[in-house]
Protein backbone atom coordinates (compact mmCIF):
# COMPACT_ATOMS: atom_id res chain seq x y z
CA UNK A 1 0.00 0.00 0.00
CA UNK A 2 1.40 3.73 -1.00
CA UNK A 3 2.19 6.26 1.68
CA UNK A 4 0.51 8.90 0.23
CA UNK A 5 -3.14 9.54 -0.93
CA UNK A 6 -4.54 8.94 -4.09
CA UNK A 7 -3.72 11.85 -6.20
CA UNK A 8 -6.51 12.20 -8.17
CA UNK A 9 -8.45 13.59 -4.83
CA UNK A 10 -6.18 15.57 -4.20
CA UNK A 11 -5.93 17.38 -7.39
CA UNK A 12 -9.52 18.09 -7.44
CA UNK A 13 -8.78 19.50 -3.44
CA UNK A 14 -5.83 21.77 -4.72
CA UNK A 15 -8.22 23.26 -7.68
CA UNK A 16 -10.92 23.95 -5.15
CA UNK A 17 -8.41 25.26 -2.92
CA UNK A 18 -7.35 27.73 -5.36
CA UNK A 19 -10.95 29.03 -5.58
CA UNK A 20 -11.02 29.92 -1.87
CA UNK A 21 -13.20 26.77 -0.63
CA UNK A 22 -11.69 26.52 3.11
CA UNK A 23 -13.38 23.05 3.19
CA UNK A 24 -11.04 21.89 0.64
CA UNK A 25 -8.42 23.01 2.48
CA UNK A 26 -8.82 21.35 5.73
CA UNK A 27 -10.09 18.44 4.16
CA UNK A 28 -6.40 18.49 1.88
CA UNK A 29 -4.83 18.52 5.02
CA UNK A 30 -6.53 15.93 7.01
CA UNK A 31 -6.26 13.45 4.43
CA UNK A 32 -2.60 13.77 4.67
CA UNK A 33 -2.09 13.18 8.87
CA UNK A 34 -1.57 9.80 8.95
CA UNK A 35 0.97 9.89 6.06
CA UNK A 36 3.17 12.65 7.48
CA UNK A 37 3.21 10.71 11.12
CA UNK A 38 3.98 7.52 9.20
CA UNK A 39 6.89 9.60 7.82
CA UNK A 40 7.93 11.25 10.57
CA UNK A 41 7.90 7.98 13.07
CA UNK A 42 10.44 6.46 10.73
CA UNK A 43 12.83 9.13 10.43
CA UNK A 44 13.05 11.35 13.87
CA UNK A 45 15.76 10.43 15.68
CA UNK A 46 14.60 7.47 18.16
CA UNK A 47 16.69 9.59 21.28
CA UNK A 48 14.33 12.26 20.77
CA UNK A 49 11.17 10.35 20.09
CA UNK A 50 11.66 9.61 23.52
CA UNK A 51 11.23 13.30 24.12
CA UNK A 52 8.57 14.62 21.56
CA UNK A 53 5.53 13.40 20.05
CA UNK A 54 5.36 12.80 16.03
CA UNK A 55 1.83 13.74 17.07
CA UNK A 56 3.12 17.39 17.47
CA UNK A 57 5.48 16.88 14.74
CA UNK A 58 2.84 16.55 12.31
CA UNK A 59 0.52 19.34 14.05
CA UNK A 60 3.63 22.15 13.28
CA UNK A 61 4.17 20.64 9.71
CA UNK A 62 0.08 20.70 8.97
CA UNK A 63 0.39 24.38 10.88
CA UNK A 64 2.84 25.43 8.77
CA UNK A 65 1.87 23.88 5.59
CA UNK A 66 -1.59 25.94 6.07
CA UNK A 67 -0.08 29.56 6.53
CA UNK A 68 2.02 28.50 3.32
CA UNK A 69 -0.57 27.02 1.07
CA UNK A 70 -1.19 30.17 -1.51
CA UNK A 71 2.24 30.64 -1.89
CA UNK A 72 2.47 26.71 -2.93
CA UNK A 73 -0.75 26.95 -5.20
CA UNK A 74 0.78 30.24 -6.72
CA UNK A 75 3.74 28.19 -7.53
CA UNK A 76 3.16 24.24 -7.51
CA UNK A 77 6.81 23.71 -8.55
CA UNK A 78 6.44 19.91 -7.05
CA UNK A 79 3.22 17.42 -6.34
CA UNK A 80 1.92 18.15 -3.28
CA UNK A 81 3.15 15.17 -0.90
CA UNK A 82 6.32 16.09 -2.26
CA UNK A 83 5.86 19.85 -1.09
CA UNK A 84 5.09 18.50 2.40
CA UNK A 85 7.47 15.91 2.71
CA UNK A 86 10.21 19.11 2.92
CA UNK A 87 7.97 20.61 4.90
CA UNK A 88 8.39 17.77 7.75
CA UNK A 89 12.11 17.06 6.82
CA UNK A 90 12.62 20.67 7.79
CA UNK A 91 10.47 20.35 11.04
CA UNK A 92 12.32 17.21 11.77
CA UNK A 93 15.85 19.08 11.51
CA UNK A 94 14.59 21.90 13.39
CA UNK A 95 13.48 19.27 16.25
CA UNK A 96 16.96 17.66 16.68
CA UNK A 97 19.16 21.11 16.31
CA UNK A 98 17.21 22.33 19.37
CA UNK A 99 16.72 19.30 21.57
CA UNK A 100 20.37 18.45 20.69
CA UNK A 101 21.09 21.89 21.85
CA UNK A 102 19.07 21.68 24.64
CA UNK A 103 19.87 18.19 26.02
CA UNK A 104 23.01 17.35 24.62
CA UNK A 105 24.60 15.68 27.29
CA UNK A 106 21.46 13.12 27.56
CA UNK A 107 22.08 11.66 23.99
CA UNK A 108 24.98 9.16 23.59
CA UNK A 109 25.94 10.81 19.85
CA UNK A 110 24.52 12.00 16.73
CA UNK A 111 22.87 10.18 14.72
CA UNK A 112 21.19 11.10 11.27
CA UNK A 113 17.50 12.07 11.62
CA UNK A 114 17.29 9.80 8.17
CA UNK A 115 18.76 6.73 9.96
CA UNK A 116 15.94 5.01 12.44
CA UNK A 117 17.01 2.80 14.90
CA UNK A 118 15.20 0.04 13.89
CA UNK A 119 15.76 -2.26 17.07
CA UNK A 120 13.86 0.51 19.42
CA UNK A 121 10.53 -1.67 19.43
CA UNK A 122 8.93 1.42 20.80
CA UNK A 123 10.19 3.31 17.64
CA UNK A 124 7.80 2.38 14.14
CA UNK A 125 7.42 -1.10 12.77
CA UNK A 126 9.00 -0.85 9.32
CA UNK A 127 8.20 -4.00 7.92
CA UNK A 128 4.90 -4.33 9.75
CA UNK A 129 3.56 -2.45 6.45
CA UNK A 130 4.26 -5.60 4.88
CA UNK A 131 2.44 -8.10 7.64
CA UNK A 132 0.51 -10.84 6.26
CA UNK A 133 -2.44 -11.95 9.12
CA UNK A 134 -2.97 -15.08 6.84
CA UNK A 135 0.29 -16.48 7.15
CA UNK A 136 0.86 -20.15 9.08
CA UNK A 137 2.81 -20.05 12.48
CA UNK A 138 5.96 -21.32 10.68
CA UNK A 139 5.51 -19.24 7.76
CA UNK A 140 5.25 -16.44 10.34
CA UNK A 141 8.23 -17.51 11.92
CA UNK A 142 10.35 -17.21 8.96
CA UNK A 143 8.84 -14.14 7.70
CA UNK A 144 9.89 -12.56 11.08
CA UNK A 145 13.79 -13.59 10.47
CA UNK A 146 13.80 -12.16 7.15
CA UNK A 147 11.94 -9.19 8.27
CA UNK A 148 14.88 -9.05 11.14
CA UNK A 149 17.54 -9.48 8.71
CA UNK A 150 16.47 -6.87 6.21
CA UNK A 151 16.45 -4.31 8.37
CA UNK A 152 19.55 -4.60 10.00
CA UNK A 153 21.10 -4.57 6.77
CA UNK A 154 19.53 -1.33 5.72
CA UNK A 155 20.62 -0.13 8.77
CA UNK A 156 24.20 -0.74 7.48
CA UNK A 157 23.72 1.30 4.74
CA UNK A 158 25.13 5.23 3.96
CA UNK A 159 22.32 7.30 4.87
CA UNK A 160 21.78 8.40 1.21
CA UNK A 161 21.09 4.64 0.35
CA UNK A 162 18.91 4.29 3.06
CA UNK A 163 16.88 6.97 1.96
CA UNK A 164 16.65 6.17 -1.46
CA UNK A 165 15.67 2.44 -0.07
CA UNK A 166 12.82 3.97 2.16
CA UNK A 167 11.81 6.42 -0.45
CA UNK A 168 10.87 3.67 -3.09
CA UNK A 169 9.93 0.93 -1.55
CA UNK A 170 8.63 2.15 1.86
CA UNK A 171 6.82 5.03 0.60
CA UNK A 172 6.20 3.57 -3.06
CA UNK A 173 7.74 7.30 -4.68
CA UNK A 174 8.00 6.71 -8.40
CA UNK A 175 11.72 7.39 -9.72
CA UNK A 176 10.54 10.97 -11.04
CA UNK A 177 9.30 11.51 -7.33
CA UNK A 178 12.49 10.87 -5.82
CA UNK A 179 14.62 12.52 -8.49
CA UNK A 180 12.52 15.61 -7.46
CA UNK A 181 12.41 15.26 -4.12
CA UNK A 182 16.44 14.91 -3.86
CA UNK A 183 16.93 17.46 -6.86
CA UNK A 184 18.72 15.04 -9.39
CA UNK A 185 17.87 14.32 -13.07
CA UNK A 186 15.68 11.20 -13.45
CA UNK A 187 19.04 9.02 -14.26
CA UNK A 188 20.82 9.87 -11.68
CA UNK A 189 17.71 8.71 -9.25
CA UNK A 190 17.44 5.71 -11.15
CA UNK A 191 21.20 4.86 -10.72
CA UNK A 192 21.67 5.84 -6.97
CA UNK A 193 18.59 3.22 -6.28
CA UNK A 194 20.25 0.69 -8.25
CA UNK A 195 23.65 0.95 -6.43
CA UNK A 196 21.72 1.02 -2.77
CA UNK A 197 20.19 -2.07 -3.79
CA UNK A 198 23.17 -3.94 -5.02
CA UNK A 199 24.84 -2.53 -1.76
CA UNK A 200 21.60 -3.87 0.49
CA UNK A 201 21.49 -7.43 -2.04
CA UNK A 202 25.50 -7.82 -0.50
CA UNK A 203 24.51 -7.05 3.02
CA UNK A 204 21.65 -9.41 2.82
CA UNK A 205 23.91 -12.32 1.28
CA UNK A 206 27.43 -11.61 3.10
CA UNK A 207 25.82 -13.28 6.89
CA UNK A 208 27.73 -14.11 9.21
CA UNK A 209 26.84 -17.40 11.18
CA UNK A 210 26.29 -17.69 14.91
CA UNK A 211 29.79 -19.07 15.24
CA UNK A 212 31.56 -15.93 13.25
CA UNK A 213 32.00 -17.81 9.92
CA UNK A 214 30.55 -16.72 6.94
CA UNK A 215 27.17 -18.37 5.37
CA UNK A 216 27.50 -18.62 1.85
Amino acid sequence: MALWPEQTVTQNLLANARQGDRAAVNRLLERHRVSLKKLIQLRLDRKIARRVDASDVVQDVLMEANTRLQDYLADPRMPFHLWLRQLAQDRMIDVYRRHRGAQRRSLDREQSITAPQFSDQSGFDLMGQLADHELTPAAASIRKELEARFVLALDQLEDEDREIVLMRHFEQLGNSEVADALGLSAAAAGMRHLRALRKLRAILGDRPSQSGSRVE
